[in-house]
């Protein structure tokens, strides 16, 4: 079977590009995610510092994932030997085990779907860019690093903590939102509805900008 890629593009709460690729937990397609998070995110190359750092740190946080239902996926532009050496390296010289796959992108489907590939930073290594997939199969963020600055971890979890309880609880969330902060009220959206806002027992700053407790 050869990598597939069924639909190009990805664009935000969009379906994300469906692919079929081997990785170091054999192979692994979109569908076999379905029902939970995927975390799925792409970096330049196998045994480069930046990208050795970022992998222990998606490592040491994986449980955390786990426990909000969502898997980690990695991927780069290198086989799956190369994948499978570098992830003993890791054990060895930091002691730290890598349990998430990562998908051997050899062919590039996966990464050019994916828009892994950015010119302006090379044409033939996938940037650091960062996939949050819900268990519906939408793609609902997108987040990219430079080549040279690693990206947080933390924040991808935070993002993910986030998004989640804005879903559940019909709200949005303010900047670097932590749980047990207040949460963001929807907005009025009519005249009358914006006259009422603040007899709501909201804590409410004006009609547009109200907060809450969860």
């Amino acid at each position: 079977m050869t990598d597939q890629v069924q639909q190009p593009g990805a664009r935000l709460n969009e379906p994300a590009p469906a692919f079929d690729a081997p990785t170091t937990h054999g192979r692994k397609t979109l569908a076999d995610y379905k029902g939970k998070w995927l975390v799925l995110f792409s970096h330049p190359a196998d045994f480069t510092p930046v990208c050795t750092t970022e992998f222990i740190g998606f490592a040491k946080k994986q449980d955390d994932f786990n426990a909000r239902n969502a898997e980690l996926l990695g991927l780069s532009i290198d086989s799956h030997y190369s994948h499978i050496a570098w992830m003993l390296n890791i054990k060895e010289k930091f002691g730290v085990e890598i349990k998430f796959p990562i998908i051997a992108d050899l062919n590039m489907a996966v990464a050019q779907a994916y828009g892994m590939i950015q010119p302006g930073a090379s044409d033939t290594a996938a940037v650091r860019a960062t996939f949050l997939i819900d268990p519906e199969g939408v793609l609902r963020a997108m987040v990219y690093y430079p080549m040279n600055a690693g990206r947080s971890v933390d924040e991808i979890y935070r993002l993910l903590v986030a998004m989640q309880t804005a879903d559940e609880n019909a709200c949005a969330m303010p900047e670097n939102w932590k749980p047990g902060e207040p949460v963001i009220v929807p907005t009025p959206a009519t005249p009358e509805a914006a006259m009422a806002r603040a007899g709501e027992g909201f804590e409410t700053v004006d009609w547009y900008f109200s907060t809450r407790m969860l």
